[in-house]
């Protein structure tokens, strides 16, 4: 199979249609589907799919709990937004045909470079946040290097900085503090105002409070709203999965990323930079865990070793639920952003059922099986009708 059977899919029908066969014959060679098979071929169908019934289910069972209140809909909203910033990262790099196990390790460690140098050292914040995210880049980098410069399977080389970074998380914390968790990082955030308006609180607050008073939303006894604005981490999620769509729907990279993923020789024979464009996706998944460590530190206001576990897992989860294949070559954002929102609304709407929480983790498993078997289904009809 040629790199060209790899090309996102926009991009191969451009090349049709501007082919000479094309212009010359619109005849039995070019097959006509039908936009609802185009649509059920599409990766994100299964998790928009899910995503349906998943709310159609909370709607019946705990559709007067509160849940699809304001309030309700921020807090699992809130979850899937933390989810969904890592679940993208993981998507892009799993499209390019890696994995990257140190994610999870890489929150808590990105956590301590910010809360050791503000708390210990004494770094105005702003300079702490810069270097948590030009250390987990770094780190990020070299993860990428290891694994094009070896040739090991990308399990194994970020599986072993998985065990590396949360050692370091345990025992820099223990050295310089005595204890796993580092508290006071939120107080020094609420007092600078870069750090305050980026990553702490909510946005949109003054929206909040007209429509609390022209009486759309409730209010507390002191007048401010009950909800009083959109928390930062779901803006950071919408904006980053927008950027990270367009890139791969609609740029010359997204092409690559699908192409090295399909079959990365063919793509480096074409012209393709192998090399440069999965050290770049490894330096994305390193920078996405960042951020969703200083959006927890600012907003927790602490930061403690164990944050992050298993998230790495969580987040392939997410990404295989959307439509991404483990074998590369075939994903969606739009997908992983669905399967971050199905995995927020169970684990917070099971809260509001009499459905015992230990019920979540099987609920999981059981949509990633079947997410595995569709993905697998419609991949293997997609390749039949070429």
């Amino acid at each position: 199979m040629g790199v060209a059977d790899h090309l996102h899919p926009n991009l191969r029908k451009h090349e049709q249609s501007n082919s000479p066969e094309a212009a010359t014959s619109a005849d039995e060679r070019v097959r006509r589907e039908s936009r609802l098979k185009q649509f059920l071929s599409r990766p994100e169908f299964a998790s928009l799919a899910g995503t349906i019934m998943v709310f159609l289910v909370f709607a019946i069972s705990a559709g007067n709990s509160g849940m699809f209140n304001l309030d309700g809909i921020m807090n699992w909203s809130q979850v899937a937004a933390y989810l969904g910033l890592i679940s993208v990262g993981a998507c892009l790099l799993m499209i390019a045909g890696e994995f990257d196990l140190s994610i999870g390790s890489m929150i808590g460690f990105a956590g301590m470079m910010v809360a050791l140098p503000t708390m210990y050292f004494h770094w105005p914040i702003e300079l702490a946040i810069v270097f948590a995210f030009v250390g987990s880049m770094l780190l990020g980098a070299l993860n990428g290097y290891l694994v094009m410069r070896t040739r090991l399977p990308s399990f194994i080389v970020t599986l072993a900085f998985m065990f590396i970074l949360r050692g370091l998380s345990l025992a820099l914390s223990v050295m310089f503090a005595d204890r796993t968790i580092i508290s006071g990082v939120g107080d020094v955030a609420a007092k600078s105002a870069l750090a305050h308006a980026l990553f702490q609180g909510v946005a949109f607050h003054d929206l909040f409070r007209w429509l609390g008073h022209m009486g759309l939303i409730k209010l507390l006894d002191s007048g401010e709203p009950l909800v009083p604005g959109v928390p930062k981490v779901i803006v950071w999620w919408i904006a980053l999965a927008a950027v990270c769509a367009f890139t791969l729907a609609k740029t010359r990279f997204g092409n690559w990323i699908f192409a090295v993923g399909g079959d990365a020789n063919a793509a480096k024979n074409v012209g393709v930079p192998v090399r440069r464009v999965k050290i770049r996706l490894f330096v994305l998944t390193a920078f996405c865990s960042c951020l969703f460590a200083v959006l927890q530190v600012c907003d927790i206001g602490s930061a403690a070793a164990d944050r992050g576990l298993q998230k790495e897992f969580e987040a392939i989860i997410a990404a295989v639920i959307g439509g991404t294949l483990l074998t590369g070559g075939y994903g969606s954002v739009v997908g992983a952003c669905f399967g971050s929102l199905i995995f927020g609304v169970v684990q917070i709407g099971i809260t509001y059922t009499s459905i015992d929480s230990d019920w979540f983790r099987v609920f999981l498993g059981l949509m990633l099986l079947f997410a595995v078997l569709f993905n697998h289904y419609v991949r293997s009809r997609v390749a039949q009708s070429r």
